[in-house]
């Protein structure tokens, strides 16, 4: 099982799909999912799920780019049945989100009509473009630019409430994020979605998702860097196991939160 680069995306089928998987990562690191996600995706496609990961470069319309994904995405899985790379049974098809990801994929599901068993959204952030782009007041821009994201935050949860259509939901946020507003999603899917949205909180970071395996060599002699070495990958392997762990209990239809 390998990366496969299909129209400038990220494609990773098993043998025996039993799902597929549409992933969009963060502003930046979503540029090469394949990599800066690469452990946890794996993973997920060792679990049996199609992964078809979508680049994108960050912009001020949040709108276009989720077209953009949105038009890939179903034109390479056009393209993946045509050639019953999938299989010829149905599968459902989940989309994963991670930080500005999330958003993209809310955007998605309240401005086109998609088929979709579920959307996972970790880390979701919705913050206006003077908080979200580092270093931007240091450009003493004109303000009557008026600069700001397309559609703006308090427009994005308006789109939610009003029209997010896909009903199952997981949002993950975790322990040590200072810039999640998952807290804030929540609410406004339990609205439109009572019983159908679970939240979690899991030991992490904002960066968790991109956890890579950290193939520390002790030296000969055991060292105390060697025993923080060891502490620090252990703990990265145990927070990135449990978001995979959680992640796949939740896309088997036969377990459920409460």
């Amino acid at each position: 099982m390998n990366w496969q680069e299909i129209s400038g995306s990220w494609v990773l089928i098993p043998r025996r799909p039993i799902g597929v998987v549409h992933f969009l990562g963060g502003a930046f690191v979503g540029t090469a999912p394949n990599l800066t996600y690469r452990c946890l995706l794996e993973q997920l496609g060792k679990a049996g799920y199609a992964i078809i990961a979508t680049p994108f470069v960050n912009t001020l319309d949040h709108a276009a780019i989720a077209r953009s994904v949105l038009n890939r995405f179903e034109n390479i899985l056009e393209r993946l049945q045509a050639t019953n790379a999938l299989g010829q049974s149905y599968l459902p098809i989940y989309g994963v989100g991670h930080s500005m990801g999330c958003k993209l994929h809310l955007l998605i599901g309240s401005l086109y009509s998609v088929e979709r068993a579920g959307n996972i959204l970790m880390s979701f952030n919705n913050y206006p473009v003077r908080r979200a782009i580092p270093f931007i007041e240091q450009l003493e821009l004109d303000a009557t630019l008026n600069l700001e994201f397309t559609p703006s935050p308090e427009e994005t949860n308006l789109l939610i409430a009003k029209n997010y259509e896909v009903r199952r939901n997981l949002l993950i946020r975790f322990t040590n994020d200072d810039i999640d507003q998952t807290t804030i999603l929540s609410p406004v899917l339990q609205d439109r979605f009572p019983n159908m949205v679970a939240s979690l909180t899991l030991p992490g970071n904002h960066l968790t998702p991109l956890g890579q395996e950290i193939n520390w060599q002790p030296s000969e002699i055991f060292t105390p860097i060697d025993a923080i070495g060891q502490w620090v990958k252990q703990g990265f392997s145990r927070d990135l196991n449990l978001l995979k762990q959680e992640i796949l209990r939740w896309l088997n239809p036969v377990m459920s939160y409460q």
